[in-house]
């Protein structure tokens, strides 16, 4: 008889189905033009299922709050980690994005046998890994992942503001809105904007 883990590596088409513990990796932050990039790695417990888990993005921001505090509190373990604006702007932001996922999986207290990843690109890694095209709304570790990810990259965004209030980034979160843009023109960029992204040099004159 094929174990039920196995069935579900079937059903999701992963090349994989090795012994140990399951990680589940998504990010946050691509697409703002401020602030560092972020990415969470979740191992889940089996025995301490969570209700509710899904893509970041359809869940409230009040709903990804109690889950983040109960993701924390129920999993094995977990690790949220980052890339800095300045990693973004020297790497560019999918090598900066895939280092704050090696960074989030190394990160973990306990070591696991095998990565799934949201999305078409992976990490370098010492772990057998995957990608998986909206894991975040298909495996329970992933989408613990990315609400972790989400929630702490909105709550680095209210720092921010908190510095630089003329900017808006707890409305937006970083992203270019007309606002934020408007934003940029008026007061030029702070220490926090990524200035290797187009909407930020266009918006301070520096465009090629």
């Amino acid at each position: 008889m094929r174990s039920k883990k196995s069935s579900r590596a079937e059903q999701l088409g992963l090349q994989f189905d090795g012994p140990g513990l399951l990680a589940g990796v998504d990010e946050a932050g691509r697409g703002p033009l401020a602030g560092p990039v972020v990415a969470a790695a979740v191992i889940l417990d089996e025995l301490k299922p969570i209700k509710g888990l899904a893509d970041s993005k359809v869940l409230t921001a009040r709903r990804r709050e109690r889950l983040f505090d109960e993701i924390r509190a129920k999993a094995l373990c977990c690790c949220i980690a980052e890339a800095s604006v300045e990693e973004i702007d020297r790497l560019n932001i999918l090598q900066a994005t895939l280092l704050a996922m090696r960074r989030a999986v190394e990160g973990l207290r306990l070591k696991p046998g095998r990565v799934l990843v949201d999305g078409n690109r992976i990490p370098v890694l010492r772990v057998p890994t995957e990608a998986v095209v909206k894991g975040d709304a298909k495996v329970a570790a992933i989408s613990a992942a990315s609400i972790l990810a989400k929630v702490h990259r909105d709550r680095l965004c209210l720092g921010l503001h908190a510095q630089h209030p003329q900017y808006g980034f707890d409305g937006h979160k970083g992203y270019p809105t007309p606002e934020h843009l408007a934003a940029l023109r008026e007061h030029g960029a702070c220490p926090q904007h990524r200035r290797s992204f187009a909407p930020v040099r266009e918006a301070l004159g520096d465009a090629p």
